[in-house]
């Protein structure tokens, strides 16, 4: 059996090596070939190019593929996949410092900044996790299928702070990448989320795929026919009356997982730009709070998300381990101005 899908909240499987552009036709366009009307819209990009994605179906008009030939028509949808020229795996050291919780001959457990990206793809091909691990550590293990990410066997978005396991060699590799695989890693994370889920403690069992509206986006399919299978199971901390700290803890590792559920059952995370929680979703429409909450923004310009605690069972020795971390200090200021806006209006 073999283990050589890397798992995270941002999962990204092979959409790295595409750029994406997703378009709504104005309602006074006029017909024009499809090829035509995006030369003018995309810059850089030629027209043979284009025509070669439409031929691949990389291009797709209202959630389907089209001819070279086709006409837009005002309102229609369109969504591009325009693919990036193959780069070198090869992965470039650069001494970069990592915050390192554990480490031993087998497994390395690193705590990851907010706004750090965890390994190269399109538009960061440096300044990545996987840069600094290149630099810091010699001929770390590569799963079949993830060249160019050595050490990985999980991950989590670039603006998600907190714990990931780093395998050292090919036997820890392995033995970790089954326990993903078997979905017997503990993974603890902490968000904060607009609004009071009506339920304090609950399971959000819904399928989750890409859109096809915008790629780069995952959204929820609960009639469980598209999609894969993911499972969040969510218990509220602590209500502020506008938000809610949140504890999630994944069974599945899905794309941005606990991104998409919670804008599915209505609570986007907090200044969460992709899913819509950089909008003030619940409150008053005082002036004050419209500055308290944008103050808030500028503090943690980022989703309120961190990778609280993470436990395995180690892959040589078998010892159950397990790491907790504090929330960073931008998750932090945040909350305690909540705490402190709650109490005092």
């Amino acid at each position: 059996m073999k283990f050589n899908e890397i798992e995270g909240e941002d999962e990204q499987e092979q959409e790295d090596l595409f750029e994406h552009y997703a378009i709504t036709v104005d309602a006074k366009q006029s017909l024009v070939r499809i090829d035509k009307y995006l030369m003018d819209r995309l810059p850089n990009v030629s027209r043979s190019k284009l025509q070669d994605a439409i031929k691949s179906e990389y291009v797709l008009v209202n959630k389907q593929p089209i001819k070279s030939n086709y006409k837009v028509r005002p309102l229609d949808e369109i969504s591009i996949s325009l693919p990036e020229p193959p780069r070198d795996t090869e992965v470039k050291p650069e001494n970069i410092a990592l915050n390192i919780v554990y480490e031993d001959e087998h497994v390395l457990v690193v705590n990851k900044e907010a706004g750090m990206v965890v390994h190269p793809a399109y538009n960061n091909w440096s300044g990545t996790l996987v840069n600094a691990l290149a630099y810091h550590f010699q001929q770390l293990p590569t799963m079949e299928g993830n060249d160019g990410r050595p050490g990985l066997v999980h991950r989590i978005d670039k603006d998600t702070s907190g714990l990931l396991v780093i395998a050292k060699t090919e036997k820890a590799m392995s033995g970790l990448a089954k326990q993903f695989f078997d979905h017997s890693i503990d993974r603890v994370y902490y968000a904060l989320v607009w609004g009071e889920p009506a339920e304090q403690k609950a399971t959000i069992d819904v399928n989750l795929g890409r859109s096809p509206k915008d790629r780069r986006v995952t959204m929820a399919f609960p009639e469980g026919d598209i999609g894969r299978h993911a499972i969040t199971h969510y218990e509220v901390l602590q209500t502020l009356r506008y938000v809610s700290l949140i504890q999630c803890k994944l069974e599945t590792g899905r794309t941005h997982q606990i991104r998409a559920h919670m804008r599915y059952i209505g609570h986007p995370l907090f200044n969460d730009a992709t899913y819509g929680g950089n909008q003030i979703l619940k409150g008053t429409k005082f002036t004050k709070y419209k500055a308290f909450v944008e103050n808030c923004f500028k503090i943690m310009p980022r989703q309120a998300l961190h990778a609280k605690s993470l436990g395995f069972v180690h892959p040589i020795s078998q010892e159950k381990m397990y790491f907790e971390s504090e929330l960073p200090q931008d998750f932090t200021e945040v909350l305690q101005k909540w705490e402190r806006y709650v109490q005092y209006t």
